[in-house]
């Protein structure tokens, strides 16, 4: 099964991005191809608390159906679904983040029939009915994978939280030796640091030691009371163009039309009110612990790569405004059904 996994996967993550007519369409061609039962457990009201439910961690106890419990046509359906929404880079870097739970089982030296470590055990849970007319969402979670994406009429609303993480950041051994899922998450931010002068280095380091996790978390509301490190205007031009293409990087995980409005909401927010932030060691190496963050008034990104001797990543973008849809999407629904 986790060969078929890869292989179908890999076949369509170069597909285009689409709108959410596009998602709906393909959500409800996923909801057609399951079972009466399959269904049941997919299918939520949009209104449910269920909904803001956000983890990253291994988990038996996730709402939804797994990608082992369907048949290879639902799966690709399923990915297929997730290509209106993720880039196709980003579609594939799920695919491998999937993957390394096998290289996690040999290295933790489970039995075949353990299945703590899985890249099977990722769920999709669809909220409300899908259609280019309705307000709706859907989640895909496993480990090291989350997101959450609301849609209203044709328009995708949002597509946060949306996590990605990689243990082992860097595959030390074995036949995926030297891979890296999230190196352009590592490399383009270790670059801009090691560019800043080091006026805007002194500004930027706010602690000698990086915190152990994201510190949104999986909060049901990412906050982050007080921005510190550099702000954009106090970096040089060359600076400011190497942090606004690090949020790109982020930012277009997403489709191109969403990431498009989500940097024009960063603009619109003003970029002076842009803060980058850097605790822990300034080496990019193994057992070095490091954590960065980028925060605006519209969004917080985090990188920290701190557990299993600095190579676990865990990497998070958070909409300050949409969040699971964000407070006025609900209301305009609870306001329909009324």
């Amino acid at each position: 099964m986790h060969r078929s996994l890869l292989l179908f996967v890999f076949g369509i993550f170069l597909l285009l991005s689409a709108s959410a007519q596009d998602m709906a369409g393909k959500a409800n061609r996923f909801i057609q191809l399951l079972t009466k039962e399959q269904q049941a457990q997919t299918l939520y009201p949009f209104d449910t608390g269920e909904r803001y439910h956000f983890s990253y961690v291994p988990r038996d106890d996730r709402k939804g159906i797994s990608v082992n419990e369907l048949s290879d046509v639902q799966r690709k359906a399923l990915f297929a679904l997730l290509t209106t929404t993720l880039s196709g880079e980003t579609v594939k870097k799920v695919n491998d983040i999937m993957q390394l739970d096998l290289v996690l089982k040999e290295l933790e030296h489970r039995q075949d029939n353990d299945h703590y470590r899985d890249p099977g055990k990722y769920f999709v849970t669809i909220f409300g009915v899908p259609s280019a007319h309705t307000i709706w969402g859907w989640r895909f979670e496993g480990h090291h994978v989350a997101f959450n994406f609301s849609a209203d009429k044709n328009e995708l609303v949002a597509g946060t939280p949306g996590f990605l993480g990689a243990n082992p950041a860097i595959v030390l051994e074995g036949p995926l030796k030297d891979k890296q899922v999230l190196k352009a998450e590592t490399e383009q931010a270790f670059d801009l640091l090691r560019s800043l002068s080091p006026e805007e280095l002194q500004k930027t380091l706010i602690a000698a030691s990086a915190p152990a996790e994201i510190i949104t978390g999986a909060s049901r509301q990412a906050m982050i009371a007080h921005p510190a490190g550099i702000r954009y205007s106090e970096l040089s031009p060359a600076h400011q163009q190497q942090l606004l293409a690090l949020i790109s990087l982020y930012v277009h995980r997403f489709t191109k039309l969403f990431a498009d409005n989500m940097l024009k909401d960063i603009q619109k927010a003003g970029m002076d009110s842009l803060w980058f932030t850097w605790a822990g060691s300034t080496e990019h190496a193994l057992g070095k612990p490091c954590y960065y963050r980028i925060q605006g008034p519209t969004l917080i990104i985090e990188y920290d790569n701190t557990q299993n001797n600095a190579n676990h990543i865990h990497t998070v973008v958070r909409d300050l405004k949409n969040d699971f849809g964000g407070d006025m999407l609900l209301e305009h629904y609870k306001a329909a059904h009324r």
